[in-house]
């Protein structure tokens, strides 16, 4: 309900009709426009609808029939989803601030979902230790600041060490956050449900770090059906990813992905069924047989 209205899709067009009002507006402007407010792939359904007056806000010389700039003011339905989403206890390890909304009522709460595919091990999103360390990692993150941290690894064992943080990721499977770094020899991934305690050190030059982990790499072909396309770049928006056209109904999508997260990308493909065939690799399409004749001999007993 909330994304329909004013998604990102809206805003998008919103930006286009207000520099097509002003002094009209090209195919290349519109991709520019597109690929900064919205999905990387969204030109692909975007830019055609407009260009091919599909949906009858632009001409074919780029002029457009509406007068005055489109205001977007937020709804009571949105204002209701934006408090969901702000209590969510994630969420509000950056952005806690919920000035304008203390009187509406949330849209839903946490206890409104059932969640059967994750572990139930989860960050301990509400400890006052983990909230500080998080914001220190926010604040270095922001600041390219290098971090001390005396943490957990995977063997209970305490480690400490000076590293410079790359990137903050989540996983929907774990439900926990880790950190990306560079340190030393080698970068860590640390979870930070681990982390004891981190302390603010001097700034480092982002220009001398080198992606701490490698990537798998994932090829798939998929059939636009039921709304496939727009689901699969949602689904999986937090991977780095690559679209190619085929023809009107099928698309070559490449996925990069942490080697980490492999059974929970394996469970995300395998949801949408028939409307994504995997080529490659062959050592993840053996996942998929595998996954699928464990689960025929569940159906079996």
């Amino acid at each position: 309900m909330f994304s329909e209205v004013y998604s990102a899709y809206f805003s998008a067009v919103a930006a286009i009709q207000k520099e097509a009002i002003s002094r009209g507006i090209t195919e290349k402007r519109m991709t520019e426009i597109v690929n900064k407010k919205a999905f990387a792939e969204s030109f692909l359904s975007i830019v055609p609808a407009l260009k091919n007056e599909e949906w009858l806000l632009l001409n074919h010389n780029g002029q457009t029939p509406v007068q005055k700039p489109p205001q977007m003011p937020l709804t009571i339905l949105q204002k209701r989803w934006l408090k969901a989403l702000l209590t969510d206890p994630r969420i509000a390890q950056f952005v806690s601030d919920i000035s304008g909304l203390e009187e509406v009522p949330p849209l839903f709460s946490a206890d409104d979902f059932v969640y059967f595919d994750r572990y139930a091990d989860g960050d301990p999103f509400g400890d006052d230790n983990y909230i500080k360390n998080f914001h220190i990692i926010l604040h270095s993150l922001k600041e390219r600041r290098k971090l001390k941290i005396n943490y957990s690894d995977r063997t209970s064992r305490r480690v400490t060490g000076t590293y410079s943080p790359w990137k903050l990721e989540y996983s929907s499977k774990d439900d926990k956050f880790r950190l990306l770094t560079n340190g030393g020899y080698f970068g860590a991934t640390i979870n930070l449900g681990r982390i004891a305690a981190c302390e603010l050190l001097d700034e480092y030059d982002p220009c001398l770090l080198h992606e701490p982990r490698m990537e798998a790499v994932l090829t798939f072909e998929l059939i636009d059906e039921r709304n496939a396309l727009e689901r699969v770049m949602l689904h999986f928006s937090d991977c780095r990813k690559e679209t190619e056209r085929i023809d009107a109904r099928r698309y070559n999508v490449t996925l990069w992905y942490n080697p980490q997260d492999e059974t929970e990308i394996l469970i995300r493909i395998l949801s949408f069924g028939q409307m994504i065939r995997v080529t490659s690799p062959g050592s993840f399409i053996d996942l998929i047989k595998a996954r699928i004749f464990k689960q025929q001999s569940l159906l079996k007993i």
